[in-house]
């Protein structure tokens, strides 16, 4: 992750495993250095069901990106791919987007997409992303927890998220969990 999208916000994970999809997040939402809400959802799902997205970042900026990219997923019949690119280019032109906050991860049954500000749309090696402050804790649990075990992909989130907020101070146990 690059300098301008480091986020003292959250932890967003997302496991795809088995044929199954999960994304989890922790619900803490901070102000400063000040906790000013534990149960937050930042787990969305998006076009009918279909499409899980999670956010780290401003919630303000997290809600216009959900919005977006809904309307994108509109545009292009459910397309994840297509509607990232075109979320992103429009998110890395557009005066008002540019000063979003956030980083989004996406993913449907098919694919796996890490959305950034500055244009990129990546399909992260392996069945697993993470983003935010404890993501590269979660990223780092998971991918052991992947290697080294046969924990349904639900549990392995799970665990890499209560790895995460042990580690990371912007990162809580209060974990929702979504799947496809």
């Amino acid at each position: 992750m690059t300098e301008a999208y480091e986020m003292h916000a959250t932890t967003v994970i997302a496991i795809k495993r088995g044929g199954k999809l999960v994304m989890a997040a922790d619900g803490q939402v901070t102000m400063g250095s000040t906790v000013v809400k534990a149960g937050a959802k930042k787990v969305r799902r998006l076009y009918h069901d279909k499409v899980l997205a999670g956010f780290a970042g401003a919630t303000a900026d997290a809600f216009t990106l959900f919005e977006r990219l809904e309307g994108k997923l509109e545009a292009y019949a459910g397309n994840l791919p297509r509607a990232a690119v075109e979320l992103a280019k429009d998110w890395r032109m557009d005066k008002s987007l540019r000063r979003l906050e956030a980083l989004l991860l996406a993913a449907d049954k098919e694919h796996l997409l890490l959305i950034s500000g500055s244009g990129d749309v990546i399909d992260p090696e392996g069945e697993v992303a993470a983003i935010g402050s404890g993501g590269a804790f979660a990223l780092a649990a998971a991918r052991a927890l992947m290697k080294h075990s046969q924990l349904a992909p639900e549990e392995l989130a799970r665990e890499a998220m209560a790895i995460a907020a042990e580690i990371c101070i912007y990162t809580n146990h209060n974990i929702v969990v979504e799947e496809l």
